[in-house]
Order: structure tokens, then sequence, then C-alpha cells
């Protein structure tokens, strides 16, 4: 199974993509899609598309895994986070591409076991789960162990697994 994670923002999308095989797991690629905050809104945006396209043609995943919308004090960055994350759905929907979504808590929970873990711990825990040598930029961090916690959320028994949103 060939899982993309997505950690949507605006500025710094980030991307991770692992392949789970036989029981072992391991990351295909990672990185960010960056934008400057120079460039305008809907620039950004369509950078974002065409990103997450490129992506999803060239590492062909299974499905998608992105963060669940968490709360901000500030409305006009909840809005611009839901147009960046809405953008990321579409491509994944139009691609054919089964998306699932997870609260940042159980992300967290299900990388290193405690839903209060400080990012650091999340991202040193995905460099031990994926044998990286190198810690992966902050972003792509995120998104791989967003991608990992999918992979740690499937049960055998059926209704406990994640639904498609």
């Amino acid at each position: 199974m060939r899982v993309l994670g997505i950690d949507t923002s605006l500025r710094s999308t980030g991307v991770g993509v692992i392949e789970s095989l036989a029981g072992k797991t391991v990351a295909i690629e990672c990185g960010r899609i960056h934008n400057s905050d120079r460039i305008c809104l809907s620039e950004c945006l369509r950078r974002i598309d065409v990103g997450i396209r490129d992506l999803i043609q060239r590492t062909k995943p299974d499905l998608a895994s992105i963060e669940d919308i968490f709360f901000a004090k500030n409305a006009h960055t909840s809005m611009v986070l839901g147009e960046a994350r809405g953008v990321v759905i579409a491509v994944c929907a139009t691609s054919g591409i089964p998306i699932y979504q997870y609260e940042p808590r159980r992300v967290k929970q299900s990388i290193t076991g405690s839903g209060a873990a400080e990012k650091a711990q999340v991202r040193k825990m995905v460099m031990v789960l994926l044998g990286l040598k190198e810690e992966p930029q902050e972003d792509a961090g995120d998104a791989l162990a967003i991608a990992l916690c999918h992979l740690n959320s499937r049960s055998p028994v059926a209704e406990l697994n994640p639904k498609p949103i």
C-alpha cells in the first residue's frame, strides 16, 4: 500500500509518500510545497494544486491522508487553511484517490504513544519508523507522520477502520 500524507498550509505544505510491503514501511519521497509570503493567495493555491498533482502522477499513491481541521483563534487563518485544504482534497478526489483525515492528537498518539508529544519527538520517531538517516524538514516530517498514522489506524475489525472523507 502506498500512502500520500499531506500537512496542508498555504505557505509550506508538507508532503510525504510511504509504502508498506510485507510488513516493512519505507519513505518513497518527502518534501514541501513552499510559497513565499510575497505571492498572492490565488497563486499559492495554484502552486499547491500543481505540486500535489505532480506528486500523485510521479508516486501513484493508493490513498491520501491529511490532518483534520483544528481549532484556530484567528478566523482569517482558519479560512486560508480551509482554502488550501480544499485544493488538496479536490486534487486527490479528481485523481480518484480516497482521502482520510486524522486529528493532530491522533497522529501524535499513533507515532509516539502520546497525543501531547512535541513535534520534534514525532519527527524523531518518524525517522526511526522509516529508517531515515536525516531528519526531514518539519512540514515534510509532519506529512510522513500523517501517512504513518493511516497505516497504524488500520484494524482487522472493519467498523474500527477510518472512512474516507
